[in-house]
């Protein structure tokens, strides 16, 4: 509720479904801001979204996205808090994400300001998830019984 501009994401099954808080965040006016990806690039561009029924069209990974002729780029500095998505977190902010690195590569690039968040349910939190040097933590986790702060 205190964040003006969030990233975050539609969700690919298995993920906690995200369109409840998207739809939410827009009736509260906020700069909604959700992922196009570009698959031959593994990369995200960051793009505003006004209108959950008419801006997002279907994406390369079987999710809508934003529509790039109907939104407008957001700069990555400008988001103040990021929902990263995943299927499995340990207690140490570790996630296991869907294996393209797409997040691990945002992550870093995010203000250092910027909150690092995920929720998942409490079934898939694991006693702890193999870390490689690329993959990036999270700072804190919420499941529908607890939260946990990394930081």
């Amino acid at each position: 509720m205190e964040s003006n501009i969030p990233l975050l994401y539609m969700n690919l099954e298995g993920e906690v479904d995200s369109q409840p808080i998207i739809k939410r965040s827009i009736a509260k006016k906020k700069i909604v801001v959700l992922p196009v990806f570009n698959k031959e690039k593994h990369s995200i561009t960051l793009m505003k979204v006004d209108n959950f029924e008419t801006d997002l069209h279907p994406g390369p990974r079987g999710v809508l996205e934003p529509n790039p002729e109907v939104c407008k780029k957001v700069p990555l500095d400008k988001v103040d808090i990021a929902i990263i998505p995943g299927f499995a977190f340990d207690e140490k902010g570790g996630r296991i994400g869907s294996g393209n690195g797409y997040y691990d590569r945002l992550i870093p690039r995010l203000s250092p300001t910027a909150r690092k968040v995920s929720l998942i349910m409490e079934s898939q939190m694991i006693p702890q998830v193999p870390m490689e040097s690329h993959d990036k933590y999270v700072d804190i986790i919420i499941t529908e019984e607890r939260v946990i702060y990394k930081i």
